[in-house]
């Protein structure tokens, strides 16, 4: 628990030893990085607004290690912004709390991160590998490849990748992302646009004209394995370039393009 308000922070570790979590708490970015290397946390808590340095160069440093798998990061903050929260999940934070907020939530909302991160990989014998062209995705293995070269996922956009390649054609809305790739019944749905960005960034060929992870407007995303054909061998156009079925303006990174800067 990285928080240095000293009455928000014997409330939330007082909530979480009830919940029966042994806690640490760190006041400042500084003695943060010195107890997660020492405390070796299955999470972390954090703060944004923080003395010496701030909550997202402490999520930026804790992201930056290579011994081991990257701990999971529950940012609790006032500041509240659409560009904060973006900031900080594009940074690898895996859920995002504004204050005030409820401490029983928070709980719940890390025992949801806890599960997903902690759940076992399926063993390869029940998960065959996935391929798209050459895209390949290892389930058993938790390893992806596209063109023979190793991809760098996060576990969360490993989990994406997969569930995406499992279910080829159907489109899936944020809301359905969130609950069926995350395990949350509620949160931001930031947290899905900014985590189908870095997939793009990753797995497609340009992430700005996606062919693989594709737009349908107004209701989410679809996984295309053609996506690596071009217009002239499929006789369509790419699904970000379609006019929306209902005929209502798109919202969110469902925008048309025209005229739209990816974010």
């Amino acid at each position: 628990m990285v928080e240095d308000d000293p009455t928000v922070a014997e409330v939330v570790t007082g909530y979480l030893s009830r919940a029966g979590y042994t806690t640490e708490h760190a006041a400042d970015g500084f003695a943060a990085l010195d107890r997660a290397a020492s405390f070796r946390p299955h999470l972390v808590v954090l703060d944004l607004m923080l003395p010496g340095i701030d909550g997202l160069e402490v999520c930026r440093r804790l992201r930056g290690t290579d011994d081991g798998p990257a701990v999971p990061v529950v940012m609790l903050t006032a500041r509240g912004e659409e560009a904060d929260r973006i900031l900080g999940l594009e940074l690898g934070a895996d859920d995002y709390v504004t204050k005030p907020f409820s401490p029983r939530e928070l709980v719940l909302r890390i025992g949801s991160v806890l599960r997903r991160a902690e759940s076992a990989p399926p063993t390869a014998v029940s998960s065959p590998v996935l391929r798209a062209g050459d895209l390949t995705a290892d389930p058993g293995g938790r390893r992806a490849d596209r063109g023979g070269r190793e991809l760098s996922l996060t576990t969360r956009e490993f989990d994406l990748l997969v569930f995406l390649m499992r279910n080829p054609g159907r489109v899936f809305s944020r809301e359905e992302l969130l609950q069926r790739v995350w395990g949350w019944e509620f949160g931001d749905l930031s947290t899905v646009t900014v985590h189908v960005r870095r997939l793009r960034e990753k797995i497609e060929a340009d992430p700005a004209a996606p062919r693989l992870v594709t737009t349908v407007w107004g209701a989410g995303y679809r996984f295309d394995p053609a996506g690596g054909e071009t217009d002239a061998d499929t006789g369509t156009v790419p699904t970000d370039q379609e006019a929306p079925l209902d005929g209502t303006a798109p919202t969110d990174d469902e925008t048309p393009p025209e005229g739209r800067r990816r974010t």
